[in-house]
């Protein structure tokens, strides 16, 4: 039976929509967008028309490319007393955390602009047959799983803001909760929107009926204005490399910080771990701690050359920190796809958690991303204007010594990179499998608070519970901690791993 290729994600419809493209001979590239469009009915807390992204392209025939749609801040800042914006809280159960919405805090999307031109320069498939999953899944609904209504529940604040949102994510078993595990969700509008779209192109989003429709909504407390929508545009930028352990990682570059932290990390690490050094160790766990301690810290020293930090006399300051101590921002999604012609796509959106509105009549809620302190650590309403908001979502491919491809990234926030460098960290320097480097119980640590998931031994636990008296030891395993969706190629033998933290799933097609 002949490979066609393999797809990791957070769902199970979003693997199935890109598996149904490649074997109906669509490549990676078209596949992937097949993937966001199903995100956006099956995962849409993590995925929107009207969020934005990075695909980390590798064509067969030419270098890597990465596609940078993310959001961008309008080029005018209305008053913050005009503008309708608001915190909720979210809640993870072993955590809360604070968003603001409301139509003041979305910036301008990017991922229609960004998805569809992708899809005229690296794709072959017509768009109407590539979005056609998803149009029919959300016209003839989707049933809700276990994750999205853990998900739903934590921003169950911002679902109930409107009542044409309650009457798509409501459940009809409880009016005061959304959408319980077993429940139907139909979404009729978001599919004929979709489907004009595919038709139509993404002129509909930016200069025609939609874009008409949102920008009228915005009058309402919003930002955006027409300009904001007809100037955007796709950035395409060379990955940042670099090697590691005799591989080699291209990941998302700046002006975006997550790709650029990991590469940090990775260079203080660098010589970090002696060759007697095995994974859950209480010398490794710190040393791992050490580096992502330092990495906040320098992501706080950076200044607008952001690239400064990879100085080898930089680094050698920090790794020096880390010998030392030796003794001793959310609403994302990730997908994964590679084809049977060397084609790898590595695709991070978001939505934030949504704005709290549907765009009127469309189905298509906006993003909050002017709303989210990951990405205005200065303050919010200080943004400056027109300009590509920085994240820490970081699609990266992996090539390794023996000759393997690996595409992957995570969802979470700032548990992106620290995701991110976990598994990169048990795949070349201890030697694990994909699964097994992806599902190893991880740790985070920031602003001086050490996250622990289950499954390392008591004795580094109660090790690293003292050095960190500041800690929370998870019960389980959650999608707190990220989820890396992940494919390799070795040869012409696929495999796969779906993060079990978020609902992953790994089809080989």
């Amino acid at each position: 039976m002949t490979t066609s290729g393999a797809v990791s994600c957070g769902h199970p419809l979003t693997a199935d929509a890109a598996g149904s493209v490649l074997r109906a001979g669509g490549n990676a590239f078209d596949a992937i967008i097949a993937a966001h469009f199903m995100a956006c009915v099956a995962e849409p807390v993590l995925a929107s028309p009207a969020g934005g992204g990075f695909l980390l392209a590798s064509p067969a025939d030419r270098d890597a490319l990465v596609y940078d749609f993310f959001a961008h801040t309008p080029r005018q800042k209305k008053p913050a007393s005009a503008l309708d914006f608001y915190p909720i809280t979210a809640d993870f159960g072993a955590a809360q955390q604070e968003f603001h919405i409301g139509l003041g805090a979305v910036a301008v999307p990017g991922s229609v602009h960004g998805l569809f031109e992708v899809h005229r320069e690296l794709g072959r498939m017509p768009l109407n047959q590539i979005m056609e999953p998803a149009i029919t899944a959300a016209r003839d609904g989707v049933t809700i799983n276990h994750l999205q209504s853990y998900i739903l529940h934590v921003v169950q604040p911002i679902y109930q803001v409107s009542a044409a949102v309650r009457e798509v994510f409501g459940s009809q078993l409880d009016s005061t909760r959304l959408k319980l595990e077993g429940e139907s969700m139909y979404q009729p509008e978001l599919a004929d929107s979709l489907e004009a779209l595919a038709h139509e192109g993404a002129d509909l989003f930016y200069k025609g009926e939609i874009g008409r429709r949102l920008l009228s909504q915005m009058k309402d407390g919003g930002q955006l204005t027409g300009s904001d929508l007809e100037g955007y545009q796709t950035i395409k930028r060379k990955p940042l490399s670099l090697r590691y352990r005799g591989a080699r990682l291209d990941i998302n570059p700046p002006p975006s910080s997550g790709g650029l932290l990991i590469a940090f990390a990775l260079k203080l690490l660098q010589g970090g771990f002696s060759s007697g050094c095995t994974s859950g160790t209480i010398s490794c766990c710190q040393r791992l701690l050490r580096a992502m301690e330092l990495t906040s810290q320098a992501r706080l020293e950076m200044g607008e050359e952001q690239e400064d930090i990879l100085d080898p006399q930089y680094l050698e300051a920090y790794r020096e920190k880390i010998a030392d101590r030796a003794k001793f921002s959310r609403g994302t999604t990730h997908m994964s796809v590679m084809d049977a012609e060397n084609n790898v796509a590595s695709l991070t959106v978001s939505n934030g958690e949504g704005c709290g509105h549907f765009i009127p009549g469309t189905g298509i809620m906006p993003n909050n991303m002017l709303g989210e302190e990951d990405l205005n650590p200065g303050g919010f309403n200080r943004w400056a204007p027109d300009v590509r908001l920085s994240s820490m979502m970081a699609p990266a491919i992996l090539q390794t010594e023996e000759g393997g491809t690996i595409a992957l990234g995570s969802g979470g926030s700032n548990r992106i990179r620290s995701a991110i460098l976990q598994v990169i960290v048990n795949l070349l320097d201890h030697g694990m499998s994909l699964e097994e480097a992806v599902q190893q119980p991880r740790l985070h640590l920031e602003n001086g608070l050490l996250s622990m998931e289950p499954g390392l031994d008591e004795e580094v636990v109660n090790l690293l519970t003292q050095e960190y008296p500041r800690h929370r030891c998870w019960d389980e395993q959650n999608l707190f901690f990220g989820g890396v969706h992940a494919v390799e190629r070795r040869g012409d033998v696929f495999t796969g791993s779906g993060d079990s933290r978020r609902g992953g799933i790994a089809s080989i097609i």
